[in-house]
């Protein structure tokens, strides 16, 4: 891995009406057609997104996406993309033409992005926190006044693509945003000098010549923390752990081999899993152990849908489509039934789901997690996460969950309201 993946890179997303000039402002950040431009409206029908670096920021990947005032069944659909893309983003930037009044579109953008989260004209604040900037392209026609009074309360950016001009200071309000980033993988377990070791399966499923994302990630951030990574095949685990002068800090695994992984090494060492890292890193332990709770006292015949963030080739004991589900009918429901998906569903769809087990989340960005989480959250579907699922089936609730205190008391809580009501 010689770049730094998509789903590790900040996410910049350029939003607003059609033939705002989004797409001519992105050719102009970076020096090149990145994106098609034309004078027919609805010309980006598709979100693009290209990797950039931005000075004092980092590497981010920035998305061009359909104008939000699109119409028809298939608009819909574009705008629909567009918003969801926006919701994702860790930065927004609201692109607008300074000479035209605003629509309906862009005044309920305006509103849910730059209003105070406790303004009654604000109806959608659930991102309202996250870093927006707007700005009004078309910088040598006079301005809208309804445009300029958005610009003097929101301290917009003004642009002119064809000549460049603002484009050195969009770049700047970028890096000036500074994002909370996303927590590291091993954040507040290890740090210098402690050993950490890494039990990484190498079967049919692992991409030829590579490791899988989170393994990766795991092994630098214990480089970047200072800390010894020690690397192994669940087969070495027993002779590489009695090898070691003293007891590794911590020991990760994946979950696929929970099993035999506790099974070599002592009851007292701290063990979880890489999808539990990344289960933390991306999304929320408390939610994902309340959807664990969820799935224990499923009812009769129960609707579950295994939620993928990546296409892979399948292999014949896939984890998604075979382990799990074989896992679930054993333990808890035989007559479940399983819907698979790759990417989230429409809103109207989840509400038929009694449980989601989702996966790592390791293609994903925490803002886009966090997105899914939420639609999960507002329709009432309860969630849960490959690797806390599978260490729940493996018998190893709550001790994959011991290196994280914050967790171990939401688990203790469960276990009790568990007890008392039954």
């Amino acid at each position: 891995m010689t770049q730094t993946p998509l789903s590790e890179r900040l996410r910049v997303v350029f939003a607003g009406p059609m033939n705002a000039g989004k797409s001519s402002l992105m050719n102009a950040l970076f020096g090149r057609e990145a994106a098609l431009v034309s004078d027919t409206p609805g010309t980006t029908t598709d979100p693009v997104t290209r990797c950039f670096e931005i000075p004092g920021l980092g590497p981010a990947a920035i998305t061009d996406t359909p104008g939000i005032d699109d119409s028809g069944e298939l608009g819909e659909q574009r705008v629909r993309l567009a918003l969801n893309k926006a919701a994702e983003a860790d930065i927004r930037v609201f692109i607008t033409p300074q000479h035209r009044s605003p629509g309906e579109a862009e005044k309920a953008l305006y509103s849910s992005w730059f209003m105070p989260q406790d303004s009654p004209e604000n109806s959608a604040s659930e991102k309202a926190n996250k870093p927006a900037i707007l700005v009004l392209t078309h910088g040598d026609e006079p301005p809208h006044p309804e445009k300029e009074a958005w610009a003097q309360a929101s301290g917009a950016l003004r642009t002119e693509a064809p000549s460049g001009r603002g484009i050195p200071a969009l770049v700047a309000a970028i890096a000036a945003a500074k994002p909370e980033r996303e927590m590291a993988p091993l954040d507040g377990l290890v740090g210098e000098g402690d050993t950490v070791l890494m039990v990484t399966p190498i079967d049919l499923a692992a991409p030829a010549g590579r490791l899988i994302g989170p393994q990766v990630q795991s092994i630098r951030d214990a480089l970047d923390k200072d800390a010894i990574s020690v690397v192994v095949k669940e087969r070495e685990l027993r002779s590489a752990y009695a090898n070691l002068r003293q007891p590794p800090k911590l020991v990760v695994t994946d979950s696929q081999a929970f099993s035999k992984v506790a099974a070599d090494i002592p009851e007292h060492q701290l063990l979880t899993s890489f999808s539990i890292l990344y289960a933390r890193k991306k999304g929320d332990l408390g939610q994902f152990l309340q959807g664990l709770a969820a799935a224990v006292a499923t009812p009769d015949a129960p609707e579950i849908l295994i939620l993928e963030s990546c296409a892979h080739h399948r292999q014949a004991d896939d984890i998604g489509t075979v382990k799990i589900p074989r896992l679930f009918r054993q333990m808890l429901r035989d007559d479940a039934n399983f819907s698979f998906y790759k990417g989230m569903p429409e809103p109207q769809e989840l509400s038929k789901f009694h449980l989601v087990i989702h996966c790592g989340a390791c293609r994903l960005t925490r803002g886009a997690m966090g997105h899914r989480l939420d639609l999960l959250k507002q329709s009432g579907v309860p969630v849960t996460n490959y690797g806390m699922f599978l260490a729940w089936a493996n018998g190893l609730m709550p001790r994959a969950l011991e290196p994280f205190e914050d967790a171990m008391e939401i688990w203790k809580k469960l276990q009790k309201s568990a007890s008392s009501q039954g």
